[in-house]
């Protein structure tokens, strides 16, 4: 073979590996990080049912092998995100917004998909609060992270709302797990009289007849809003264009099952998480009209203005869709 001809093959067979597993390759594996709580059941049902892989296959690629890492807490989340060590992230609506504009030219945070819209509750175990004008300095309101989570941002927007004034009632906020502050309200015998909090804690709190609801969040935005999302960074998601469907298809799947199918969603969410709840008591979470397991975002044009507003970002998105990856655009969201 002369000269030309072993420079074409050579050339050749550099294209064909490259549009194998070079240039062009989209990733073989998945590193998807969740929390604890049954805002992640649609990760959960994603994972036990193999939908992700069935979903990439049905797009022509390799059945990833996807890989299911338990983190709590957006901190530890971003830190692996944005090292290399993680390619999904899940957190809170608004941090995931605090940390779009903080990395906007270095790791570019993009939102992939919403993981449903639940309400949060304010509950109280003192029964002289019914409106956040009867807190007072001897009261304290627990939260999972105070002045940046997405507890602490819903009671600044809905002081802002109340007393035009979105921090009167930081002063009053204590950094809390969700079932220490549970514990703690419902013993009687703590500093904190109030907690803001999401299912399955708001339910068990209000089903204990020792607490009652002072706020629900989706008054506050006004109606249904995003609670956790899932996101990556913009590389990641140009890289993958199909694995990125293949992802979201296999979460809209596992809604439309969870709907279908809420008391075997409840048995499933019990057994993979190992939990103590009845699960009449999940089912009833699940049927609740409250939540809706959705990969559509809800809410998130008015999160970001707001935190623009207060001065958390630097400027607000010109659309919700510029928060996401753009194929979620096409989504009826807000």
């Amino acid at each position: 073979m002369n000269g030309p001809r072993l420079l074409q093959a050579a050339l050749a067979l550099i294209i064909t590996l490259g549009g194998a597993n070079g240039v062009g390759a989209e990733t073989t594996q998945l590193r998807i990080a969740q929390q604890f709580g049954i805002a992640y059941l649609p990760l959960i049902v994603a994972s036990e049912k193999g939908l992700i892989e069935e979903e990439a296959k049905a797009l022509g690629l390799a059945s990833p092998k996807v890989e299911w890492l338990r983190l709590s807490g957006a901190a530890a989340m971003n830190e692996a995100l944005i090292s290399g060590g993680l390619d999904f992230a899940t957190a809170g609506i608004t941090p995931m917004i605090l940390t779009w504009d903080k990395t906007r030219t270095t790791a570019k945070i993009i939102g992939v998909a919403a993981l449903g819209s639940m309400a949060n509750i304010l509950t109280t175990n003192n029964p002289n609060i019914k409106t956040l004008a009867d807190f007072t300095e001897k009261d304290r309101i627990a939260l999972p992270s105070v002045k940046v989570g997405f507890q602490p941002i819903v009671l600044q927007m809905a002081a802002d709302k109340a007393f035009g004034k979105y921090d009167k009632l930081d002063e009053l906020t204590v950094s809390m797990p969700h079932p220490d502050a549970t514990a703690q309200i419902l013993s009687g015998h703590s500093e904190i009289t109030a907690h803001f909090t999401s299912p399955p804690f708001s339910q068990q709190q209000l089903a204990s007849g020792k607490v009652h609801q002072v706020l629900n969040s989706y008054d506050v935005l006004g109606g249904p809003h995003t609670f956790n999302v899932v996101y990556s960074t913009t590389k990641f998601v140009n890289d993958n264009p199909k694995t990125i469907l293949a992802f979201v298809r296999g979460l809209d799947r596992a809604n439309e099952w969870i709907k279908a199918n809420p008391t075997e969603a409840a048995a499933l969410y019990i057994k993979a998480e190992g939990s103590k709840l009845a699960p009449d008591f999940v089912e009833s979470i699940i049927r609740d009209k409250d939540v809706n397991f959705t990969t559509a975002p809800e809410g998130a044009q008015k999160f970001a203005d707001f935190e623009a507003k207060v001065g958390l970002i630097k400027q607000a998105p010109a659309s919700w869709r510029d928060l996401f990856w753009s194929g979620l655009g096409e989504k009826p969201g807000s």
